[in-house]
């Protein structure tokens, strides 16, 4: 039996790449899913893979007000709370730093960062209503280690990363958990033409979407408070930590190939 099994799981960004096969995922492991989204479409037909009733759909866009409030409005409206709160949305944001309009940036903290902030802050009282409940994210190796061409996605993510930290060490004695899960690239139309270029390139690996929500539900089940999937990403973050600058000597050398991709 899953330690899943029969626990009632909210996923954001589940009309995404990584969130559609983690939904498929968390079915899997005989929990019983809200796929939350801002394509509607793309959620009624991830729920019609699964039995009736196995997942249902909110279609809210988590970077606005209005939308966090429709989504806790429909949480709180439910007989069974949700005891296990997954943040797997995010936008993307490929592209040199100087060359990304206010507008974009201001958008990708909101939808990254400010979005994810808000929702668990709404969201807590009804998680500790459970007695295991647990918050996830979805972050990325680009949470631990900042990369040229990714400056701003970067610094959403090192955020996101931060508070599920502070948080973890704020409730270290109550029974809510707070985890920090991060894939590296994955194969999904998150990616830009462009930033699928530049990986082609540099020889990045790239994991399929199902493998990698396989090793996320498994830490989700486990109640693992850090995971950086791939190797040799887990290497480089771990040199990021204690020798920063030889880092930095090596993505220098790549700065070429970034800017080349990065430009409009």
């Amino acid at each position: 039996m899953s330690r899943l099994t029969g626990r009632t799981v909210l996923l954001t960004g589940a009309s995404g790449g990584i969130g559609a096969a983690l939904c498929d995922a968390l079915v899997g492991a005989d929990a019983w899913v809200i796929a939350v989204g801002r394509d509607a479409a793309r959620l009624e037909a991830i729920a019609a893979r699964h039995p009736p009733g196995r997942v249902s759909v909110v279609q809210a866009d988590l970077a606005t007000d209005a939308g966090r409030a429709a989504l806790v409005d429909a949480v709180s409206r439910r007989e069974i709370a949700p005891s296990v709160l997954v943040l797997a949305h995010a936008m993307g944001g490929f592209g040199l730093f100087e060359d990304q309009s206010d507008a974009a940036l201001r958008a990708l903290v909101d939808t990254n960062l400010t979005g994810a902030l808000l929702l668990i802050h709404a969201l807590l009282p009804t998680l500790r209503t459970h007695p295991r409940p647990a918050v996830v994210a979805v972050g990325s190796t680009f949470g631990s280690l900042a990369f040229p061409g990714f400056a701003a996605y970067s610094a959403t993510k090192f955020g996101l990363r931060g508070l599920m930290e502070g948080l973890s060490r704020e409730y270290a004695d109550s029974g809510l958990r707070f985890q920090y899960l991060s894939p590296r690239a994955t194969r999904t139309a998150f990616n830009t033409p462009q930033a699928e270029a530049m990986n082609r390139e540099m020889k990045v690996a790239q994991d399929d979407p199902d493998a990698v929500a396989a090793q996320l539900v498994a830490a989700i089940a486990d109640g693992r408070r850090r995971l950086q999937i791939g190797w040799p990403e887990r290497l480089f973050v771990r040199l990021n930590g204690v020798l920063p600058g030889l880092v930095d000597r090596n993505l220098r050398a790549q700065l070429p190939i970034v800017r080349r991709h990065a430009r409009p």
